[in-house]
């Protein structure tokens, strides 16, 4: 979300006759984009904001402006306080005020083949340790029109895959007149000639329906991948969590998922360390991820997030007990990705190729692999047939047979 309001935000101070720089030193305007959904984020974006100081004090005329999860309604005077060098502080998902209010954020000039599209902001969940509906509000859906006359102007310009993006795109469509829902949309965008692909993130167990996998198994440019945090595999965990779901009905909810869609290529979050998280509870979290064998687990040693209802919670699990159960998950998570990337050696997938690193083209499967091709033929943008040669936990090696 942080990435795409970033792209449009660019856009927008393009059309207003801004340049990007290589270089902090060379800037008229820096503009910062703070995550604060882990401590570390947050203190990443308050130890740039104070390496700024000196810079605007050699260049008074410099412009500093600050937005992103960072500025909430209530942090916004603190903030002016500590850092009184800033010109600006915006909301996440705002727009620059002080160009006007017809300054909205745009869509980007120069389109990539995966194109980031929000279409949900805010969350109505409040999750005990989640900072993001004190930060960005309740849940508020775009028309869907617009979204659709969006990723038409997105494909005319060059995109050949969206990821529609929101803090819980299940909700979406809920709170517009008349309702509707993700897999109303998800039927609209499928139509759209010239789009190849369609994904979305992030999803939330007890607001994922039936119909919305009916959604990924029947239309054919939606992905068989989906991102699905559990966050814990014990129920009193997820309760403390506030997360309104029980171990049995997420292993239930992958039991169907996987019956309708057998090649889904699954994604999780899992956070080790909560707030009163036994060596048992943590075992029950270890025995589902080896149980379910996720292509991609996403985790995170809990940190205190100040103003949400855990962080009145006794931290009351060492650093170092943190840090080795974030490290038996990522050695579980390697060896489950090694043995189902291994399974793919010979096998033929389907590619977007998204760009070119190291001299290397690089591209996602429908599954989210990435995967790596030698070419001479220039293949951005392109889908192409490859043979994987080569694989690892985290990405794949292949050779282009067609596009």
């Amino acid at each position: 979300m942080n990435k795409a309001e970033s792209e449009r935000l660019g856009s927008l101070f393009n059309s207003r006759g801004y340049l990007p720089v290589d270089e902090a030193q060379k800037a008229d305007l820096i503009l910062l984009n703070g995550c604060v959904v882990r401590r570390s984020a947050e203190d990443k974006i308050l130890n740039k904001i104070h390496s700024l100081k000196s810079l605007k004090k050699e260049r008074p005329k410099l412009e500093i402006a600050v937005t992103g999860c960072l500025v909430g309604e209530e942090e916004i005077e603190g903030l002016k306080r500590t850092f009184p060098f800033v010109d600006y502080f915006f909301g996440a998902g705002e727009s620059p005020y002080w160009l006007g209010q017809e300054a909205q954020p745009r869509l980007p000039k120069g389109t990539t083949p995966s194109a980031l599209v929000p279409i949900i902001q805010g969350c109505n969940n409040f999750c005990t340790y989640c900072i993001v509906p004190y930060r960005r509000g309740r849940e508020t859906s775009r028309p869907t029109e617009e979204i659709v006359s969006e990723v038409r102007e997105l494909v005319n310009k060059g995109a050949r895959e969206v990821v529609l993006l929101g803090q819980n795109v299940d909700s979406y469509g809920h709170d517009l007149t008349p309702p509707c829902e993700l897999a109303d949309l998800l039927e609209k965008l499928n139509g759209i000639e010239g789009l190849y692909r369609i994904r979305f993130l992030t999803n939330h167990p007890k607001d994922l329906s039936p119909r919305l996998i009916d959604a990924i198994a029947g239309l054919d440019k939606v992905c068989e991948q989906l991102s699905l945090p559990v966050q814990a595999g014990d129920d009193a965990v997820l309760k403390t969590m506030g997360r309104g779901y029980t171990a049995a009905h997420y292993k239930k909810l992958v039991a169907a998922i996987r019956e309708k869609v057998p090649a889904i290529a699954l994604s999780t979050d899992v956070i080790v360390g909560f707030p009163g998280e036994s060596e048992q509870q943590f075992q029950a979290s270890y025995e589902l991820l080896k149980e379910l064998r996720f292509d991609k687990v996403h985790c995170a040693a809990y940190s205190p997030r100040k103003g949400t209802a855990a962080a009145e919670y006794k931290d009351d699990v060492a650093p170092t007990e943190k840090k080795r159960r974030l490290y038996m998950v990522e050695e579980l998570e390697k060896k489950i990705a090694t043995e189902i990337n291994t399974a793919l050696r010979g096998k033929k997938m389907e590619v977007l190729i998204e760009g070119k690193k190291k001299g290397k083209w690089q591209g996602r499967s429908r599954s989210d692999k990435l995967v790596f091709v030698a070419s001479e033929t220039n293949l951005q943008g392109k889908l192409v047939t490859v043979e994987i040669t080569e694989t690892s936990p985290w990405s794949l090696k292949g050779q282009v047979l067609d596009k």
